[in-house]
């Protein structure tokens, strides 16, 4: 009898992260039962920020952040996709991304992992506590001055949040972020979306300055306050199902900015199987078995997860269990903004999230925080790769 193959995997701590890679694990070991495949979990912010080189000696399966492919490419610790996984299977990835998923974990003109996972800020609110307060969820942005003026809103503001939300401002301000290989944005631009974020969040509970959205959702969904409305935060679609938390939310499209539809910064997870490891192959089985359509519209989901698959996101008993929630959001996700993802640049986001953090707050003179995230981006490592 031959000895069983184990496989360790490593995600972030929350059930969308964790549950739905415990379940698929689980029920691929029982179609192989000579694989057995053991998740482990970390918290947001290391996942967000533990470089990847760090890890892979360690983990077969690592799930990450799109801006990690730079860096993982370069220092040859992801395995490519392109020579190993069947042509169909990944051009089925493709053309059922949701947004730019499928196409965030390319690099170099290679694929570095697989899009398990979809999200972008959207709006999210308490049916309930708008009830108590008197109005609704917000469609253009002076509905949510007034939701702010009232006590009602809620936006998480923890430093990389902030950046987040000054990409998607500088957007509607008219400046994609990142086309001049000199400056982050320019400064008319730089200093409008600083200004009208900042506007924002001073109408909020002071606390939103420490919080992510895995805070804000559940301070929102608790109904021990006020807050009942959230303009844009990554979407955690497991409040909207029934009986997850004492308040059930609802997600739906962001309050327009001037009149303009908002595009968030895209977030969500892929899966990635690392070079450092000796059983490359059966990773490679087990992550086309979670990011199978079949597997994503069923299991995955129905587990806790948020797919990255388009079909579960237009499937009907997926939406009929969440408030039809991932119908209502995809347009918001298909038109979400792309973050770089050259070699240093999680070094520039880190850095550059305080920076917008202390501007937001009044620490900083605006100024003084664009020429800072300029200065930085321009000598983070590789920061002008042209090859996408």
């Amino acid at each position: 009898m031959s000895t069983p193959i184990t496989l360790r995997g490593i995600t972030w701590s929350h059930d969308r992260g964790y549950l739905p890679m415990v379940a698929t694990a689980e029920a691929y070991t029982r179609l192989h039962p000579s694989i057995v495949i053991e998740w482990e979990k970390r918290t947001l912010k290391e996942f967000e920020e533990t470089p990847v080189d760090r890890l892979a000696p360690h983990y077969d399966l690592l799930v990450i952040d799109h801006p990690f492919v730079g860096a993982g490419a370069r220092l040859g610790v992801f395995q490519p996709l392109d020579d190993v996984l069947p042509k169909a299977f990944l051009a089925d990835q493709a053309a059922n991304s949701v947004g730019g998923s499928h196409a965030s974990y390319s690099w170099d003109r290679r694929q570095w992992a697989l899009a398990i996972d979809a999200a972008a800020p959207v709006a999210f609110w308490s049916d309930e506590g708008l009830d108590a307060a008197g109005l609704a969820p917000a469609k253009t942005w002076d509905d949510l001055i007034e939701l702010g003026d009232r006590g009602c809103l809620e936006i998480p503001a923890a430093p990389i949040y902030c950046l987040m939300n000054f990409f998607m401002m500088c957007g509607a301000a008219g400046e994609e972020p990142f086309q001049d290989a000199n400056a982050v944005v320019s400064r008319p631009v730089g200093r409008e979306a600083l200004a009208v974020l900042r506007e924002l969040i001073n109408r909020c509970e002071p606390g939103v300055w420490k919080r992510n959205p895995i805070a804000s959702h559940e301070l929102v969904a608790s109904g021990k306050t006020t807050a009942a409305y959230c303009p844009f935060s990554y979407g955690y679609y497991n409040y909207a199902r029934e009986g997850r938390s004492p308040r059930r939310l609802r997600f739906g499209e962001m309050p327009t900015w001037q009149g303009k539809l908002l595009h968030s910064t895209l977030g969500g997870t892929g899966l990635a199987i690392s070079a450092k490891r000796p059983q490359i192959a059966a990773a490679l089985d087990y992550a086309q078995y979670v990011a199978s359509a079949e597997i994503q519209r069923t299991l995955y989901t129905r587990a806790g997860g948020q797919p990255g698959h388009r079909k579960a996101w237009t499937d009907p008993e997926n939406n009929r269990l969440t408030q039809n929630c991932y119908a209502d959001t995809l347009p918001a996700v298909d038109r979400a903004y792309v973050r770089p993802r050259y070699a240093g640049y999680l070094e520039f986001q880190e850095r550059a999230g305080a920076i917008v953090h202390g501007a937001l707050r009044g620490r900083t003179a605006d100024d003084d925080a664009l020429h800072e995230l300029d200065s930085f981006y321009r000598h983070s490592p590789l920061s002008v790769v042209p090859v996408a």
